[in-house]
């Protein structure tokens, strides 16, 4: 994957590397990729949901991340949900060409996923998820929402995601996870017959 921090059209690839006092990030996603995915976080259950997430969506990503874990797992979360946004925007470029639009939902077992999204350049989050348990292993299910409002931020994508039910937290935010990297795989593809930008205005 190409480490230019500039937006690559033909492959749509970006490489972010964020730094602050309290995280080190260097974070490559291509979208047109085979499910390839290297994470070390230093948050394993992070690191499973992003495995999901890359070969679910089709997607290649590789993250190598620092933070100040002995803390929480707060700042970390957080600051690569910044950049995987941040590569997202600039791996899609113009958007020339996308479906835009997706809407699918994941079972995980007893649990059910749905993931909706308009790739609109305005940011929006709704989240709708009440879980069994606030900790799955040592990761709190509060960083869920955290990871994925600054993903939609970042990207300028509207979100949604509802957690219809479930019983088992860990089948709840894998089923979120799944279903995230496939509508992101829809809304991303291109369809021939879209000609320009997907939008009245012209833009997105």
């Amino acid at each position: 994957m190409s480490t230019n921090m500039q937006n690559d059209t033909k492959r749509r690839e970006a490489s972010i590397a964020r730094k602050t006092n309290e995280t080190d990030i260097k974070l490559a996603f291509g979208l047109d990729g085979s499910g390839m995915s290297q994470q070390d976080t230093g948050v394993p259950f992070l690191n499973h949901m992003l495995d999901l997430f890359t070969k679910h969506g089709h997607f290649d990503l590789d993250v190598l991340a620092r933070g100040d874990i002995e803390i929480d797992d707060h700042h970390t979360v957080e600051d690569i949900g910044i950049c995987l946004g941040q590569a997202l925007s600039q791996a899609l470029g113009s958007k020339a060409g996308i479906k835009r639009y997706a809407s699918v939902f994941v079972p995980m077992d007893e649990a059910l996923a749905q993931v909706v999204i308009d790739i609109s350049g305005r940011p929006h989050f709704e989240y709708r998820a009440e879980y069994p348990s606030a900790v799955v292993g040592t990761f709190h299910t509060e960083l869920v929402h955290e990871f994925l409002w600054k993903l939609a931020l970042e990207s300028r994508m509207t979100l949604h995601v509802i957690v219809h039910y479930g019983r088992n937290t860990h089948h709840m935010i894998e089923a979120i996870f799944k279903a995230l990297g496939r509508a992101l795989d829809e809304a991303t593809s291109i369809d021939p017959r879209v000609q320009g930008v997907p939008s009245t205005k012209g833009v997105l």
